[in-house]
Parts: structure tokens; C-alpha cells; sequence
């Protein structure tokens, strides 16, 4: 099964109402989405994939205009946490950089999303492939997710 139907498939059984957005262009990047998308760099969704020193990994989703802030993470990580390599990426998360999302993801992850994310009332995240987004409010993220609320990023 593709990453695509995946995706829908999963989110069809958790949301039927919630509908995945595919593009003829490349949306694999915030800026990319957000010109495809019509909307703000700031209203994408961008799920980022850590890993600790010990080999552990956890996924954090934020709006596309902020970046982690190393002091802040460690509220939810007290080891030191890096950016996954793309390789990483995909074998953990079963979807390429750029069109990693929250759900149907290869590994259980712990996931985590960020307050910058309620500042929209809806918002636009990958669906495993780097030319699709899906619109969601912060409560179906949530929902859909079973993410953890957390304040780990910094937003110019």
C-alpha cells in the first residue's frame, strides 16, 4: 500500500470528515506547502523527527516558523536530542523528509505538539508524501494523534 492510501486510510477510521489534499507540486517544505496552500508559512504543520543519544527517537509537529529552542526540549527530553538523518527518517516514520506526518507512522513514537500550532485554527500537515497536506484543527491533531501539548519551540 502506498504512503498516500495509508495515510487515508488511517485517518478515514479515526475522522472520516478529514480529507486529504493532494498537489501536482512540491510541497515538501514549509514554504512550498504554504504557497500550494494559498496560506501562511506559519499555518503548516511541520512534524520533526528527534533522537537521543540513547537511540530513541520522539516526533514533535510545530508551525512552520518555528524552529526548537535546546533549552525549552528538555522539558520533554533530559538527554541531548538531534535532527534524524533522512535514512532515519523514513525507516522510523515510513515517509520520506518532507512528507513525514504526525499519524499512520511505521514505529510508535512519542509525539509531541507544539502550543505555536494553536494559533490557527486550523492547520495543514503533511500525508506521507512530499506533494499532500490535510487540513486539521488543533483538536483533530489531537485526537488523531494522541499527542502530548508541549511549549518547545521559539517563533520570530
Amino acid at each position: 500500500m502506498s504512503a498516500i492510501e495509508k495515510v487515508k486510510q488511517y485517518l478515514y477510521s479515526k475522522d472520516p470528515s478529514i480529507k486529504v489534499i493532494e498537489f501536482e507540486q512540491d510541497t515538501s517544505t514549509s514554504f512550498l506547502a504554504a504557497q500550494a496552500l494559498g496560506t501562511e508559512v506559519a499555518q503548516i504543520a511541520k512534524s520533526i523527527l528527534l533522537k537521543d543519544k540513547k537511540g530513541q527517537y520522539l516526533l514533535v509537529v510545530a508551525t512552520g516558523d518555528a524552529r526548537i529552542d535546546n533549552k525549552k526540549v528538555k522539558q520533554i527530553s533530559p538527554s541531548r536530542l538531534r535532527m534524524a538523518t533522512p535514512d532515519e527518517v523514513l525507516e522510523v516514520t515510513g515517509f520520506p523528509v518532507g512528507g513525514v506526518c504526525p499519524f499512520a507512522l511505521k514505529s510508535e513514537l512519542p509525539i509531541y505538539l507544539d502550543e505555536s500550532l494553536k494559533r490557527f485554527s486550523v492547520v495543514y500537515a503533511a500525508a506521507g508524501t512530499p506533494n499532500t497536506a490535510v487540513p486539521v484543527s488543533c483538536e483533530q491533531l489531537t485526537a488523531i494523534t494522541g499527542g502530548t501539548w508541549c511549549d518547545v519551540t521559539v517563533v520570530p
